[in-house]
């Protein structure tokens, strides 16, 4: 973890970069550190991933409108300032990623964070071999 989740109008599709707004928040999450400067998540287990949804109703349910959602799940163990700083750094980046849809598009961007430990993780993963060492 952490692992990004973006939901969105598929009213969307088109005219935004879902692909490249993905990569730019991974890269957020990467870049995050702990007041230690240890990194405040594993790189190996950042995951952020992009899903238009066909069928929707926004607000007064006119065509064009839109919707984000964006939901973050991570482990706990962090402190709230963490989480909200956290928060913030993706919030921000994705509303500047976003600044030219918006400009021209009725859309409700939402982040939540949910933080919780799971009933049961299986994992199997060779990514860190495969990562650049920093």
């Amino acid at each position: 973890m952490p692992h990004l989740n973006i939901e969105y109008t598929a009213n969307l599709e088109a005219a935004a970069d879902m692909g490249a707004l993905c990569t730019a928040l991974a890269a957020t999450l990467v870049a995050l550190r702990h007041d230690d400067g240890g990194p405040l998540f594993p790189v190996a287990g950042t995951r952020v991933m992009a899903r238009a949804t066909p069928h929707f109703a926004v607000a007064d349910g006119q065509p064009d409108r839109a919707f984000i959602d964006l939901n973050l799940r991570i482990t706990p163990g962090r402190s709230a300032a963490t989480i909200a700083r956290a928060g913030d750094a993706v919030l921000t980046r994705a509303k500047a990623h976003l600044a030219p849809l918006f400009a021209g598009h009725a859309i409700g961007l939402t982040l939540q964070i949910d933080e919780g430990a799971p009933v049961y993780e299986g994992k199997h993963n060779n990514l860190a071999a495969y990562l650049t060492p920093t």
